[in-house]
């Protein structure tokens, strides 16, 4: 698929859409692109290569936009498999290119291979920091070194003459390249919290770099083309994720139940809170929903609700496992509420609010409900109490 950007940026990249496992963890029915560019100038550069899956189609993307031209330069933004894995081949196609990349992506590339060299041996790799320029003729790149978004190599390159911002894996989303072309925000808020949550002070970091620049497309490596308003809303949604802030007045419930007690109780709950005048409340079933999502939701709303069997002495697994992705994406400055279930010993409670407290800012609201099997009308006053609290 070529598409024109500009007048000298041709987009090179390739659609998987048979990619439904993406990092063998993350669910993505309508597959996954990969994207690439290339800027035909007096020199050209070529903007990242590809996926193993995809790179027969992303060569004869290449050798078509090149028309028989020889590239001059590989810019390598980040250097994970899914962007990277041409490397090698695209430097033996092309025995003069020169490898560009930041020193730390250098450092670890030989993890991935051999570094490229000439036929004569001569390393083949520059390496560039903050502030570097290459002038490809009328166009003059900039590298903005981008550590920790969300890998340590990373960097980004803007472009003045065309105004375009090469962002890496910053402003992707999942999906190929043109899926739900008018709901952005949906699968790259997904995206964002699971690949790139853990670093919201890089990515803001380098929002504070990008706000210097006249930027009018962000082109990252997944997902569309970012321009207009539909820029200016990501730009908005990022500043809001990277900071750790409220995007949605709400709350939501997440939910891990054995046997569908918690469930159901839970389910209630969602009436009580709409009731008193919730402004939005979402759910999760941990055991059979998208883990990915729930993550996604936890960041989005303000307030959480944890609801969970207890089992062996603990918190049924699925919740554990939600708590546990919740820690490791850098959970933070939230309200949550707890409601644990057992027959017989209760025990949810004791292992969620430790995990919870664990976490930066995180304030357990009282009071912790505590269920015994079956929701009772008994039960009601103590849900109720807890949404009240909650809506506080």
């Amino acid at each position: 698929m070529i598409k024109n950007i500009t007048a000298d940026i041709r987009y090179i990249g390739v659609d998987d859409p048979e990619q439904h496992l993406f990092e063998s963890q993350y669910h993505t029915p309508e597959g996954m692109c990969y994207n690439s560019y290339v800027i035909l100038d007096e020199k050209v550069a070529i903007m990242d290569t590809s996926d193993s899956r995809t790179l027969e189609a992303w060569k004869a993307n290449l050798a078509e936009a090149l028309a028989g031209r020889q590239p001059d330069y590989l810019i390598v933004h980040h250097l994970e498999p899914d962007h990277a894995s041409g490397i090698a081949e695209v430097c033996t196609l092309y025995p003069t290119l020169q490898v560009v990349c930041s020193a730390k992506a250098l450092q670890m590339m030989p993890q991935y291979g051999p570094l490229p060299t000439s036929p004569k041996g001569e390393e083949r790799v520059l390496t560039v920091k903050e502030g570097d320029t290459l002038a490809l003729g009328r166009h003059t790149l900039s590298f903005i070194m981008a550590p920790m978004v969300h890998w340590p190599e990373v960097m980004v390159t803007y472009d003045a003459t065309d105004k375009v911002l090469f962002s890496a894996d910053g402003f992707g989303k999942f999906g190929v390249y043109d899926a739900d072309a008018d709901d952005w925000a949906c699968e790259a808020r997904r995206y964002y919290f699971n690949i790139c949550g853990k670093y919201g002070t890089p990515v803001s970091t380098l929002l504070k770099k990008a706000a210097a620049l006249d930027i009018q497309k962000i082109l990252p490596l997944h997902g569309p083309v970012l321009e207009g308003e539909k820029m200016a809303e990501a730009v908005r949604l990022y500043t809001i994720w990277s900071a750790y802030d409220v995007e949605t007045e709400g709350i939501f419930i997440a939910h891990a139940s054995i046997h569908g007690n918690t469930a159901a109780a839970a389910e209630r709950l969602v009436e009580i809170l709409k009731a008193k005048g919730c402004p939005k409340v979402a759910i999760s079933d941990l055991c059979r929903d998208d883990m990915g999502e729930a993550i996604e939701d936890a960041f989005r709303y303000g307030k959480m609700i944890c609801m969970a069997s207890s089992y062996d002495a603990s918190v049924f697994p699925p919740m554990y496992d939600f708590l546990h992705h919740l820690d490791i994406k850098a959970y933070q400055r939230r309200r949550v509420g707890l409601v644990e279930n057992g027959s017989w010993a209760p025990s949810a409670a004791k292992t969620m609010r430790p995990m919870l407290e664990g976490m930066k800012q995180v304030e357990i609201v009282e009071p912790v409900v505590t269920l015994r099997g079956c929701m009772k009308d008994a039960d009601i006053p103590q849900l109720e109490a807890l949404a009240e609290a909650m809506m506080n």
